[in-house]
């Protein structure tokens, strides 16, 4: 079965246009209110798109592996099947990621969106890849 990566596509896609707007020259040229608010899109595009990733790294791997090594299984544990079946390049990354994530959950200051910010830019280039990954394996 070909999965359909149109909405993922389209989250990659809108991190990619979220962060390019929230770049350090176009972030110190407005005012603090305005960088609040871009970084913050920033940090839902991060949200929303790591979570469509590890979606379709479930699906994929339902399809191609089978319902019974995927189902119930914990998130290391699909992001070490996503590495072995050449989705994804490293399993520590992704699941710095998916703390990263989490956090946005259940804790939100400063610090802590500023930090989620800075891991935004490199998971940007880790979902990139992953849907190149994706689309080879989908023809």
């Amino acid at each position: 079965m070909t999965l359909d990566l149109t909405s993922l596509t389209k989250a990659v896609n809108l991190l990619e246009n979220a962060l390019q707007v929230a770049t350090d020259e176009n972030l110190s040229a407005m005012p603090e209110g305005h960088r609040d608010v871009v970084k913050a899109g920033v940090i839902q595009n991060f949200e929303f798109t790591y979570e469509l990733c590890w979606k379709f790294m479930k699906r994929w791997l339902k399809e191609n592996l089978g319902r019974s090594y995927v189902d119930g299984i914990p998130r290391r544990e699909l992001f070490r099947l996503s590495f072995e079946s050449k989705l994804i390049s490293d399993v520590d990354k992704w699941m710095q990621y998916h703390d990263a994530r989490n956090e946005t959950s259940h804790t939100y200051d400063q610090d802590t969106a500023d930090e989620i910010f800075k891991i935004s830019k490199t998971f940007l280039s880790a979902g990139q890849n992953l849907l190149e990954n994706l689309e080879i394996k989908n023809d």
